[in-house]
């Protein structure tokens, strides 16, 4: 790898944890990256590492062209601007349209799975943003991520609580992925030599439905779980009436609409062959997290 490489919401999940992997597991010079964040202030352990660090703010193109000045590759992280005002795309564009503007020589961009079809309400910004980083120019590496492992966490501790799992996505599979596992096979893709353009989607090795995630669920916790099947207006009047904040539901609806189509039911082995690493099982994982899904 050569040039200087801007890695933007470093100071997020994801970001945090394909630096690790770029510096510990791929031995990337830490001279060689650059640390975007809104707040630099997060980047001390990375700066204290020999990590260049820099405000990276998506909704200021002024912090955006001296942040991706000298900048050979970025990788952008997706963000998580998801307010239904189109924030999220708005970012995403003028980050591709600076990376542009400085002669960045590659983008690495980190997107979901069949966005073209998918039904989860933000996936247009994801294809936009892609359509955007083919038309600029620039060689680029996209990486669709799937389906984390970590957002079980979303709706598993209050199923396992009330030993009901309320869901529409009937008989559809996910192969969820751990976000450690996608974030070394971003590192890896990052730190391998330079190829042509290319699109990977990142999954687990196995698909579920939410009937076999419920029975794994409840053997790595010892609490029985029963999925309630319900179609999508009936999922979305329990959110309501369980308080979930209006804005959200269509979003979490779609989760499990998106699910129920088969329109995120593909497994790859491109996690496995970018890293060199099997990713977790999700029954490895399940049983790994039986303190968080205890409450």
């Amino acid at each position: 790898m050569t040039g200087k490489l801007l890695v933007t919401g470093a100071s997020g999940q994801l970001g945090a944890a394909v630096l690790h992997h770029l510096i510990d597991s791929y031995k990337v010079p830490a001279s060689t990256i650059v640390a975007g964040s809104r707040d630099v202030a997060k980047l001390s352990d990375l700066a204290s590492r020999g990590v260049e660090t820099r405000e990276v703010d998506f909704n200021d193109a002024g912090t955006l062209a001296s942040a991706f000045a000298g900048v050979d590759r970025v990788i952008i992280i997706s963000t998580d601007a998801l307010d239904g005002e189109g924030t999220r795309l708005r970012q995403h564009l003028a980050a591709v349209a600076a990376a542009k503007s400085a002669g960045v020589g590659r983008i690495f961009y980190t997107s979901m799975p069949n966005p073209a079809e998918s039904k989860v309400t933000f996936a247009p910004d994801h294809l936009k943003t892609e359509e955007a980083i083919k038309t600029s120019g620039l060689a680029y590496t996209i990486f669709r991520n799937g389906w984390y492992m970590e957002n079980l966490f979303m709706a598993l501790p209050a199923a396992l609580a009330s030993g009901q799992w309320y869901s529409s996505a009937g008989t559809g599979k996910i192969a969820h992925i751990a976000r450690d596992d996608i974030a070394r096979a971003i590192a890896a893709g990052v730190a391998a030599p330079a190829s042509d353009s290319v699109t990977y989607t990142l999954t687990g090795p196995v698909a579920y439905t939410t009937d076999e995630i419920a029975a794994m669920a409840a053997k790595a916790t010892g609490k029985p779980l029963t999925v309630v099947h319900l179609n999508d207006e009936q999922l979305a009047q329990g959110m309501a009436g369980a308080g979930v904040p209006a804005p959200f539901i269509p979003t979490f609806v779609s989760f499990d609409a998106n699910t129920r189509e088969g329109k995120i039911s593909m497994v790859t082995t491109d996690a496995a062959t970018l890293s060199g690493a099997q990713p977790m099982p999700l029954e490895a994982f399940l049983d790994a997290s039986k303190a968080a899904l205890l409450g």
